[in-house]
């Protein structure tokens, strides 16, 4: 199979709502608005991937969906999204693993981690 391009689609119970927050709360930048104009479909840029907000679920799906989002200062982005009122689940841990963890949820209760490597981190000298 050869992948040409690639998404994470979100169907959230409350469109409006998931495009604030994806937009305006966390900050992402918009890739491409389609559908009806009073009541787009955002697709958002995640990095070197991307982010579909679209459509409506009946109920929230959190499910075993996850979305791992690496950010230059996750103690930073805890002040700013703690004042902005998100649901922290997790506050920033230093992992055994090295990475410094936090996770929030979505309005549907969708697990997000945000993670900050280091300076020191082995992924930091792979040249691969």
């Amino acid at each position: 199979m050869e992948i040409l391009s690639s998404r994470i689609l979100l169907r959230p119970s409350d469109l409006d709502r998931s495009r604030r927050f994806y937009r305006d709360v966390l900050g992402l930048a918009v890739y491409r608005e389609f559908g009806p104009a009073e009541h787009p479909a955002m697709v958002f840029f995640l990095g070197q991937g991307m982010l579909e907000v679209s459509g409506q679920a009946a109920a929230p799906a959190a499910g075993p969906v996850r979305i791992w989002l690496q950010v230059r200062d996750v103690h930073a982005e805890h002040a700013r999204l703690a004042a902005a009122g998100v649901r922290v689940v997790r506050e920033p841990v230093a992992e055994p693993w090295g990475l410094i963890e936090m996770w929030i949820e979505d309005p549907d209760g969708v697990l997000i981690v945000l993670v900050e490597v280091p300076a020191d981190h082995p992924l930091r000298r792979d040249s691969r």
